[in-house]
């Protein structure tokens, strides 16, 4: 059980950095957003479907709920939708990684304030390792920038707040809730929000193809439940600065997941940033 427990951190890294692959063959089903909307809606009933299973508890009290509405939206609404609509904007998505990977850095400084979480010496090293790891690591990437446009950079810092903001409510005061129906409602209310702004803005298109149908199989399953759910259980074990500095991993494992998928090379530099990046978290997760 230890070994599970201590694997779990990089079990997170993997599947949550398998969204962006996914995400690869998402765009070319349907419109992001509509498809986003549908994942998490689909992933809330399935989680509905859990919890009565389990006999687990179904209603929250007025404050949860409105602690889980705001864990949604910034989560799912802001970051999710962020990131997804910037890249398929025409965002590069090593430019988006760093932009988004700034979030470590952003929790890590915050939780020494609001969450009385002080970082040693030795955290504040591996802070720094992580996020020029992930320079390095997506470096190769920033050339070709002419898609990239100021509502491009809009939406990811949008991202970047929402995702900061998430980890931090969830540690502070989302940490009490019920986990499998506070999550149901978290995906549900940003499920709903964003078929809302799909059919506003027109864009309410998907391909059910082998493809979509894997792509979508694989977000509500893996990306959205597995991952949700790892994750606000690691920021209920830990500390938020140590959960968060996971997130440096993403790009690079992202990059190496792509590079097995599409073939996408990995340079020397490449190479040198995810040893980084890898030693900077390991710093970050000791006590």
């Amino acid at each position: 059980m230890r070994k599970l427990v201590a694997l779990a951190p990089w079990i997170f890294v993997l599947i949550w950095s398998s969204g962006f692959p996914v995400s690869k063959y998402a765009f070319s089903s349907g419109d992001p957003l509509y498809f986003l909307a549908i994942r998490l809606l689909l992933a809330a009933l399935i989680l509905l479907l859990l919890a009565i299973i389990f006999r687990a508890p179904l209603k929250l009290s007025r404050s949860d709920f409105l602690a889980s509405l705001a864990i949604g939206i910034t989560l799912h609404g802001m970051y999710l939708a962020g990131v997804w609509y910037a890249i398929s904007l025409g965002a590069p998505a090593g430019l988006s990684s760093v932009i988004t990977s700034m979030q470590p850095v952003l929790v890590s400084l915050i939780a020494i304030r609001l969450l009385s979480e002080p970082l040693t010496r030795k955290q504040v090293v591996g802070l720094v390792l992580g996020f020029i790891g992930v320079f390095l690591v997506v470096l190769p990437k920033l050339s070709g920038t002419s898609h990239f446009t100021t509502t491009s950079l809009g939406l990811l810092v949008l991202a970047l707040l929402g995702s900061t903001v998430a980890t931090l409510m969830q540690k502070k005061i989302g940490h009490a809730i019920p986990l499998l129906i506070g999550t149901t409602y978290q995906f549900a209310i940003s499920g709903v929000v964003l078929l809302i702004l799909s059919v506003a803005l027109g864009k309410t298109e998907f391909h059910l193809t082998q493809t979509g149908l894997f792509a979508m199989l694989w977000a509500v399953l893996v990306t959205s439940i597995a991952a949700v759910l790892l994750l606000f259980w690691l920021l209920n074990r830990g500390s938020a600065a140590k959960v968060s500095s996971l997130f440096y991993l993403v790009p690079p494992i992202a990059v190496l997941e792509t590079y097995i998928l599409f073939g996408e090379k990995i340079n020397a530099l490449g190479f040198i940033g995810i040893a980084m990046t890898t030693l900077g978290v390991a710093l970050v997760l000791q006590n």
